[in-house]
């Protein structure tokens, strides 16, 4: 495979990746802001999925409408829904030779749903949810179609690769965030609700409750984001999977180039498993979260090295 090609399937999934991570914090933080319906603040939001100036963020930092028209389909921001869409779209196009028919139809579907008038009209007069959620819906049907469709050979691989590199940066950063915005001390036994929208917005609400019994503990939901092998949201489940997908390729791969990317994973994964297990020392938990971030990005780097030629 050109690695022209396959650095273009690898964006295609991180783009898909970014937007369904985007797509539940953005539904988890709009139903927030009607729980706390006089002052929900976005601006994390807008920070993280935005290019505004501070005195730009104060002027619709607690206006829930604007903040979704801006961060969902606001060509000028760069980080906005619709880019990243138009993106993989764009990359899937110039592989179609690499990926089923089945899948470019459901990506250019999602492309065609998020540019529909019914979308923009719910945004901005009707209920953002029923946006959010047909759009999160379209998302789970490429993901199936992905499934059910591709073959299992170089491009599925580079496909996944970039796929959970991509999930385990937003599980870093959705739980950097949460914690910048809680800003209480992690051993305290106080319940927030910060907390349910975390596990929420990653979808381990439900596995959390499975686990645990009792109060949402901050030591026991950051456990379960950064070790638990079944939660597939999971940091470590993310790396594991990075590294699976990656061992895939070393058939057409350069015995010194698989052997550099590989390290690099490997080593990823045991600086995370064995880091501390002190869960409520918030220095501590920054510090694995950040350590782990750029590890992942420095395999990033390393793949555009040997694999892309960038």
């Amino acid at each position: 495979m050109l690695s022209r090609v396959a650095e273009s399937v690898f964006w295609m999934a991180r783009y898909m990746e970014r937007t369904n991570g985007l797509l539940r914090v953005l539904r988890t933080n709009y139903i927030a802001s009607q729980d706390d319906v006089t002052n929900f603040n976005w601006r994390t939001t807008l920070q993280t999925y935005g290019y505004l100036k501070s005195e730009e963020i104060e002027g619709i930092q607690f206006d829930s409408r604007k903040v979704l028209q801006y961060v969902m389909l606001d060509r000028d921001n760069d980080a906005s829904l619709i880019n990243n869409i138009t993106r993989a779209r764009e990359n899937a196009r110039s592989v179609q030779d690499h990926i089923t028919k089945e899948m470019w139809q459901a990506l250019n579907g999602y492309y065609h749903l998020i540019r529909e008038k019914e979308i923009e009209w719910l945004i901005k007069n009707g209920d953002p949810v029923s946006a959010l959620d047909l759009l999160l819906k379209q998302a789970l049907f490429l993901h199936g179609t992905i499934d059910e469709t591709m073959a299992r050979d170089e491009a599925y691989n580079y496909l996944n690769v970039g796929r959970y590199i991509e999930r385990g940066i937003i599980s870093i950063d959705v739980l950097i965030i949460r914690l910048n915005e809680i800003g209480l001390h992690l051993s305290q036994s106080e319940e927030t609700p910060l907390w349910r929208y975390l596990l929420y917005s990653l979808s381990g609400y439900e596995l959390y409750l499975k686990n645990n019994k009792g109060l949402l503990r901050a030591d026991l939901v950051i456990k379960q984001i950064l070790h638990n092998p079944y939660f597939v949201h999971s940091i470590s489940y993310c790396i594991h999977r990075t590294l699976r997908y990656f061992q895939r390729l070393q058939r057409e791969s350069t015995p010194e180039n698989f052997q550099k990317v590989e390290f690099l994973l490997g080593k990823t994964q045991n600086e995370l498993k064995y880091s501390s297990q002190d869960f409520t020392n918030e220095a501590s938990v920054k510090n694995i979260l950040l350590t782990t971030r750029k590890d992942i990005v420095a395999t990033t780097q390393a793949l555009n090295q040997y694999y892309f030629g960038i």
